[in-house]
């Protein structure tokens, strides 16, 4: 039976932290890790692990946490800024922006790694700062569970700066 797998990292930072040295520590982080979530819920009659990595600076923007997943359809269903559609060819990963999709690829053929970086402002204590993300979305549709997938093989597609 396949399995769907996503894998979010969120790398956060204000802008207090772009030195050197804090880029430095960013690029220390991994972007790939064991898999350690079991599946909890389904998409198209396919079980799904969806686990989050990072996104541990606490704002009052995302008090429940960044990513949810929606469905938004019987065939499309949406985290974050991605969309897997079900397509007859088996299910085929988005990236959604400015209001329009971005085919990535068929999950079934490949395991996809997508990368964006936004930011937003937050507003604490009657100050306002920029928050600042690097997302990394680790994607696969794998036949059996391999808690080290992402971690033995290089993805087959790569999207840097969506």
């Amino acid at each position: 039976m396949s399995l769907l797998i996503f894998q979010i990292t969120i790398k956060q930072w204000d802008k207090g932290q772009n030195s050197a040295s804090h880029q430095d520590a960013r690029s220390a982080i991994p972007c790939v890790f064991p898999v350690s979530t079991n599946p909890a819920f389904n998409i198209f009659d396919t079980p799904c692990i969806l686990e989050q990595h990072g996104d541990d600076i606490a704002t009052n923007v995302f008090k429940e946490g960044r990513i949810r997943a929606s469905v938004l359809s019987t065939d499309r269903v949406m985290f974050d800024r991605f969309q897997v559609v079900n397509s007859s060819t088996g299910p085929v990963l988005e990236y959604w922006a400015r209001d329009k999709p971005h085919m990535l690829g068929p999950l079934n053929k490949y395991w996809i790694q997508a990368r964006y970086t936004w930011r937003y402002s937050v507003l604490e204590a009657n100050q306002i700062y920029w928050m600042y993300e690097e997302v990394t979305l680790n994607a696969m549709c794998a036949e059996e569970f391999n808690a080290n997938c992402f971690l033995e093989t290089k993805p087959s597609l790569v999207f840097n700066d969506l």
